[in-house]
């Protein structure tokens, strides 16, 4: 049994990968009764393996460290106690949402290297738990799947069905269907298939093929199924049972949460 202490960013999906290991197994290990909900600075118990794995200090005036699969910029910065922007203008980067498993980024402000931490096992795909740096083949196929949907339901009228839209688009998609309203879909969304990462809405619209999820919009019906939709990657609409324009003008929406498929 060894331990590992959650760092921003991870998620018990890619920690179950990494370490050779399932999601239920952890969960079973350290009591966790939602696997979606881990907290950073909590010890993890990793079953079957007889090491500790803990993210390593430094101190001083400036540190490297070299990026793992999974990692994002925003978990790097917040882990070291820096700014997006410090790490951007420090490696050179001209875009943030996008870094490179094995690169060796400067840490201003930091003594000392950082690599990732050794063990065995392996690390989850270049995706890994963050941010998506770029669309993969099955996020652009479900953004033409959802745009179809829609333009099949109701093109660009609301007609109260985005569940049954962004579930026709996975179907069609993957060839599975996803049931459950606005609000239930992040639960029911198969893990294997689907993980949950970790940006804004205004980055995630960017980006084609995301699942967005709320809990609650400000309509009646809102207030009890919640809302959601299939990125198109325009900046500015998605899609379920219909096309809207301006998802991020959208208000009165909240509990957002955001998928990207993994096959």
């Amino acid at each position: 049994m060894s331990t590992y202490r959650i760092r921003p960013g991870d998620t018990l999906s890619a920690l179950a990968t990494r370490f050779k290991t399932t999601v239920s197994e952890l969960a079973r290990a350290n009591n966790i009764s939602n696997p979606n909900l881990i907290r950073a600075g909590a010890t993890l118990r990793v079953p079957g393996r007889g090491d500790s794995f803990e993210p390593a200090k430094s101190g001083g005036a400036a540190s490297t460290y070299r990026i793992r699969p999974g990692d994002t910029l925003s978990g790097i910065a917040a882990r070291f106690k820096t700014t997006v922007s410090e790490l951007a203008r420090a490696n050179n980067i001209s875009n943030p949402n996008l870094i490179h498993a094995g690169t060796t980024l400067r840490i201003p402000g930091r003594g000392g290297t950082q690599a990732p931490p050794q063990g065995g096992g392996k690390t989850e795909g270049s995706q890994g738990a963050g941010k998506p740096g770029k669309a993969t083949p099955a996020m652009l196929k479900l953004a033409n799947a959802g745009r179809a949907a829609a333009l099949g339901m109701g093109g660009y009228t609301s007609q109260g069905l985005c569940a049954t839209g962004v579930s026709r688009a996975i179907q069609n998609a993957f060839g599975f269907k996803v049931w459950g309203n606005g609000n239930q879909i992040d639960n029911n969304l198969p893990r294997d298939k689907f993980k949950q990462v970790n940006m804004s809405l205004e980055e995630a619209l960017k980006i084609p093929g995301l699942v967005l999820t709320w809990e609650k919009t400000s309509t009646r019906l809102g207030s009890i199924y919640g809302h959601t939709a299939i990125t198109t990657g325009d900046g500015r609409s998605s899609v379920s049972d219909f096309i809207e324009r301006n998802t991020l003008g959208a208000g009165g929406r909240s509990g957002l949460k955001i998928f990207m498929p993994t096959m």
